[in-house]
Formats: structure tokens, C-alpha cells, sequence
């Protein structure tokens, strides 16, 4: 399983208060290894001074050095290349260095003209032998780009970059540049040539255009391809919804401006507090990249102040951006005959609609409780099983769970309200159930009942009298009972706002005013497909590696699907390991329209001769169903 780790004592590299050339910020720190030595270049603000061009005090960046003997622990660092030319009279920005030859080369972003516009930032080059001195630098592109990197062997006999063409004029584009021999990289007549020409050199990485890309790291090679770590900035023109975040790409090796595999969601957003709060806030942005033994370094800036480590297996990293390709790509197998129970028009109890079903398997039999709506948008429960777990061999005529008290009943004429997302667990000799309550009125609460197994299953619906768990006031859903207890107590996962939350209690008699604590368990991640929020799917199921819990994520967009959390045996608190990308997402027409668009909604699951049975509501109309192997599920938390 793809798991990425931050070092620990980050960052690496701080601001150095005491001298004024990096008092303000170091970051975006590039690596180069030099005999057994790491030398790390990184951007350094300085305080503000009295800049006589400009003609007042500004801060100004310079590009330090600092040399480690493991590439993890840096002196505190030496200024490098400083502005001297007036191409970067106002400063020399986030470099990247690589080794070719006898030489390094190290790229880095240039500025000649304040205030900043597009045609006075650009690329620049020191190239430096010795690493102690500058031997020779020049201005590269004569049109606004940054982030140049080169690559670190010859490919097809030339000379190759990476480049980011257009950042302060987007579209930005990654584009590749060959060249005959090294001094052609600054000629204005080659680039001139190749910028009229640049779509034919860009490389396809940009999902939307209100997203902005730029190259991270210098490429790292790999015997599958040139593995490219970049900056992806989703939401690039919303100052209120920007995100920055890490993704990565495998590009061809005799053509690198093919996309082999890439991913389709960040592998790193910013989490930490170091990365959350500095110079600018909440931005994490890659700029260089090691190999050591099986493991890649990655070297990012945080928050635009600090220089920063985190760590990942290479195998890992591959396979997980291999997985996007559609190669390894893993999902449901939707039934056939979906959707397996449809709104029934001559029961005008569910008439409307029928969803969100919660299910068990007992007595060679499936059985599905789900949720129906009548015209006037009252939710109650209705009840079918299968023997088969797709077909049903019967539908039961009349509800089974209606609303029985005043926090479940209609205050809203028209407005939806009633018994909601039925969740079953069973223990013993009864089944529990929490469900939504809801009156049109008042935030949704959760419900918890119980019925004897036997009665049940005798369709003698004796079920308890209902009550509430969730303190008033508080927005609380998609509940459900772990199938055991958990040291002596039970373990009830819940939401209350966006998280997944835990509680775990000594016992199911809730008395007046006892409500479930909010610990929050698992969060939405940002970026990604389950970033707005998450919620269960319904009880979890043990396996020979771990419990499986499937869950419900929704993203910025409003999509639900589906994904799974694998928790320890032991101590099913603990989380193993959770899926980057979704085992369900919204595809079919029934899934992609009804009441609410693109929704997949399960409430429940459970396991028939080592295949496990998913039931979910399809855009809030239907039931659907959808099927996988125990040990294909298994294999997606490798």
C-alpha cells in the first residue's frame, strides 16, 4: 500500500533570524550529491533592505547551499548564486541542479523587474564545476517560464529539460527542449524556434483550466520510465479553495513528452503546521528529488518558509501511479440487472423513491432494508431479501419501520422527513439498528432501535421504541454498530460534520441525555475524491488480514463514492491502511441521475461464500447492487 512519510524533524532547513540573507524564509530546497556529500540549493528571502534599483526596502532571494552527510541533517547553509546580473537584479528564485558530465547545472528563476510581471521573471543557469564556485552564468528563455530542470543523462544523444513555459500567463505549460550541445540553452534564436513550435513539445498534465501545474523535481530514472514529481495547484484562481499539492507522472525514456502513467489525485497536500502557517500559509511545493537504496526522497518547500523532507518506496510510489493508468485500476462489479429494487408505484409509501439500503446475511438468505419515499417525501423502511443476493425473492408489501415520535414526524408539509439510511448490525440473538431521524425541521439526529432476531426474521415487527443518541443542536448522521465489542465496550462509528467519528460505550442502554462522544477517526483529505466529507457505509467486515469498513466520500464537487478502510484485528480503532482512489464511483445512468445527481450511497454489505454483496442507492431513486471478491478487496490495500 502506498504510504508516503514525512521526516519527522521537519523541516530540515529553517529561516535563520541572525543572518539577513535567510532571516525570512529558506525553502524549495533542490539536492545534489557530490561524492558522499549532499548539497542542498534552496531559495533564501532575505530581510528587508534598502534596494537602491528599486529605490525602497524590499526583501530580496538569494540561493544558498548547505551540505549534509546523510542528506537529511544541513548546515545551516552559504549563499550560492546572488543577483548580479540584470536579468536577476531582483532576485534569484527556486533552483534545481542537476550533475552531467563534469559540470552542475542549476536552473533557477530569475527576476528583472519590479513590480513583478510575466516578462521580467524567467530562467536563468549557474553552472559551477566544484560546487564552491560559479564558473558561468546566463539568462535561458527570453519568454516568462520557471521551474527548469535538466535531465541527468543524454537521451537519443542530446541534451534534455523539463521546463514550465507561461507560469505567470496561464495556461502553464510542461514542455521538454533538446538540445545539441549545452550552450544552445541559451540561445535566443533556438528558443525562439522552439517557442512557436511548443505545443508539439508540451506535455498533457493538466486535468482543468482553472488548475495550474509547474515541475517540481529534477526527473528521477527509473527502469520503467522517467518519474516526474510536480506541483499540481488545483482551484489556481480562488484565493478561498486554492490547494496545493504533490503529484507525480512516469514519463517514456526514449520520449519523455509521453505520459506512460501519471496520477489523477495528489499524492502530498498540506497537513502540518509547518506547512499550514509561515511566509504564505498552507502550500507545500516539490522541488527536488533523491534516490537511496529502495526509498525516494522528496525535497519540498513549506508555507514558502521552510525546507522540508518526506519519504516514500519507490516500488510503492511506481505501482500507486501505475494504478491510475487503468492498468491495475480496481472497482465494484455492478449486477447486471441493476438497479435490483425500483420505487413501486402502487405502494404509495415508496412510490417516489428507494435507497440507501442497509443489509445482513442470515439463514441462506439476504437481507435488504432500505429506505423508501412516498410522493409527499416521507421516508420509511421497506424490506426484501435474495437468495442469491441479486434477485429478490421477495418484497414485502407494506413498511416494515415507519415514524413512530415526534423527532421523526412531518413538521414541514412537502418537505422530506421521517426514518432515513438504515444501518443493521447483528449480535447475538438481535439486530440493531441506527438510522437517521429527521422532522423537517430540526438538524438530523441519529436513531437507535432493536428487534429480536427471531421475531425479525418471523416478519413480526416488534421493533423497540426508538431514541435518540446524538445531542440536539448538531448535525449527526450515517451510524452504525461494529459487529462485536472492542475492549469490553461497543464501537459506534458516526458523523457528526465531516469526519468519520467513533464512540465506544459500555453498553446500548442509553439513558436520558447520553450522547455519543465526537472522536474523530477518519477525515476528509484534500484533493482528493473524498475531500468535502466522509461518513460510513455500514458494518464492517473481518477478514483474515483485518476488518474491511466501506465508506462514503464526497468531493468538492459534490460526488459521492465509495471507498474502503482496512482496521486492525486486534484493535479495530486502528487504521491499517485506506484506499487513494474509489472502489465505486458514479457511472451508470441510474447512478448519475434521479433525485440528486452522481451519487453511489451504500448503507450496507455482507459477505456469501467469500464474495462480498454491497447494496447502495443509486442517485437517490434507487437500489443497486455491486460485488468483489474477499481477496481482490484484500489486494487493494497493498
Amino acid at each position: 500500500m502506498f504510504v508516503i512519510k514525512r521526516y519527522s524533524s521537519n523541516p530540515i532547513l529553517k529561516p535563520d533570524p541572525k543572518s539577513s540573507w535567510q532571516a525570512q524564509g529558506v525553502f524549495n530546497g533542490c539536492p545534489v550529491k557530490k561524492g558522499k556529500k549532499y548539497h542542498l540549493f534552496f531559495r533564501a528571502v532575505s530581510e528587508k533592505h534598502f534596494h537602491s534599483e528599486a529605490g525602497f526596502e524590499m526583501e530580496v532571494s538569494d540561493i544558498g547551499q548547505s551540505i549534509s552527510g546523510d542528506g537529511i541533517h544541513f548546515n545551516s547553509g552559504q549563499r550560492f548564486i546572488i543577483p548580479e546580473e540584470e536579468w536577476e537584479k531582483y532576485g534569484c528564485e527556486d533552483p534545481r541542479a542537476t550533475k552531467i558530465g563534469k559540470n552542475y547545472y542549476i536552473f533557477y528563476t530569475a527576476i528583472s523587474k519590479y513590480p513583478f510581471v510575466p516578462d521580467g521573471i524567467k530562467v536563468g543557469l549557474a553552472i559551477s564545476s566544484d560546487l564552491k564556485k560559479i564558473k558561468e552564468k546566463h539568462l535561458i528563455t527570453p519568454f516568462n517560464a520557471k521551474a527548469m530542470a535538466l535531465f541527468p543523462e543524454k537521451i537519443n544523444g542530446k541534451y534534455c529539460v523539463i521546463l514550465t513555459a507561461h507560469t505567470d500567463m496561464p495556461p502553464a505549460k510542461i514542455s521538454i527542449a533538446y538540445f545539441d550541445k549545452i550552450s544552445q540553452m541559451w540561445s535566443p534564436e533556438f528558443w525562439d524556434n522552439w517557442h512557436q513550435e511548443i505545443d508539439d513539445w508540451t506535455i498533457n498534465l493538466q486535468r482543468r483550466p482553472q488548475d495550474q501545474i509547474e515541475v517540481g523535481a529534477p526527473p528521477i530514472k527509473t527502469k520503467y520510465g522517467w518519474l516526474l514529481i510536480y506541483s499540481y495547484i488545483r482551484n489556481y484562481f480562488s484565493s478561498s479553495d486554492r490547494i496545493f499539492g504533490i503529484e507525480a507522472a512516469i514519463l517514456d525514456l526514449e520520449d519523455p513528452r509521453k505520459i506512460l502513467a501519471r496520477t489523477g489525485m495528489p499524492i502530498m497536500t498540506p497537513e502540518e503546521p509547518y506547512e499550514l502557517n509561515g511566509r504564505i500559509p498552507d502550500i507545500i511545493f516539490p522541488s527536488g528529488a533523491l534516490t537511496t537504496k529502495n526509498r525516494l526522497r522528496i525535497y519540498y518547500g513549506a508555507s514558502d518558509a521552510f525546507c522540508c523532507l518526506a519519504e516514500v518506496g519507490i516500488k510503492e510510489l511506481l505501482d500507486h501511479i501505475w494504478s491510475y493508468s487503468g492498468l491495475k485500476q480496481m472497482q465494484l462489479k455492478r449486477a447486471k440487472e441493476n438497479p435490483i429494487i425500483v420505487p413501486n408505484i402502487y405502494h404509495p409509501w415508496e412510490s417516489k423513491a428507494v435507497f440507501n439500503p442497509g443489509a445482513f446475511y442470515y439463514g441462506g438468505k439476504m437481507h435488504i432494508i432500505y429506505r423508501a419515499m412516498s410522493a409527499d417525501n416521507t421516508s420509511v423502511f421497506g424490506y426484501a431479501t435474495s437468495s442469491n443476493g441479486i434477485h429478490i425473492d421477495y418484497r414485502s408489501p407494506e413498511p416494515i419501520y415507519v415514524p413512530r415520535e415526534s423527532f421523526e414526524s412531518k413538521l414541514n408539509p412537502g418537505g422530506n422527513s421521517g426514518c432515513e439510511d438504515p444501518r443493521v448490525t447483528v449480535i447475538g440473538k438481535n439486530l440493531y439498528m441506527f438510522y437517521t431521524a429527521y422532522d423537517g425541521k430540526n438538524l438530523p439526529r441519529i436513531a437507535f432501535t432493536s428487534i429480536t432476531l427471531k421475531d425479525f426474521l418471523n416478519k413480526k415487527w416488534n421493533w423497540k421504541k426508538p431514541i435518540l443518541i446524538s445531542p440536539p443542536d448538531f448535525d449527526n448522521k450515517d451510524a452504525c454498530l461494529f459487529p462485536g465489542k472492542v475492549g469490553g465496550k461497543y464501537l459506534i462509528f458516526h458523523r457528526m460534520g465531516m469526519d468519520i467519528d467513533i464512540a465506544l460505550i459500555p453498553d446500548l442502554d442509553f439513558k436520558k441525555n447520553k450522547w455519543l462522544e465526537e472522536q474523530i477517526w477518519l477525515k476528509p483529505r484534500r484533493g482528493f475524491w473524498d475531500s468535502k466529507k466522509v461518513g460510513v457505509a455500514g458494518p464492517p467486515i473481518k477478514t483474515k488480514k483485518g476488518w474491511i469498513l466501506l465508506y462514503h466520500g464526497v468531493s468538492d464537487e459534490g460526488i459521492y463514492r465509495v471507498g474502503a478502510v482496512l482496521m486492525s484485528l486486534k484493535d479495530p480503532t486502528k487504521i491499517i491502511s485506506r484506499t487513494d482512489k474509489p472502489i465505486l464511483e458514479p457511472e451508470m445512468p441510474y447512478e448519475k441521475n434521479g433525485q440528486v445527481s452522481n451519487v453511489v450511497f451504500p448503507c450496507g454489505y455482507a459477505v456469501i461464500k467469500n464474495k462480498v454483496f454491497i447494496y447502495y442507492g443509486g442517485g437517490d431513486s434507487v437500489v443497486a447492487a455491486a460485488t468483489i471478491g474477499i481477496n481482490e478487496l484484500l489486494d487493494v490495500f497493498k
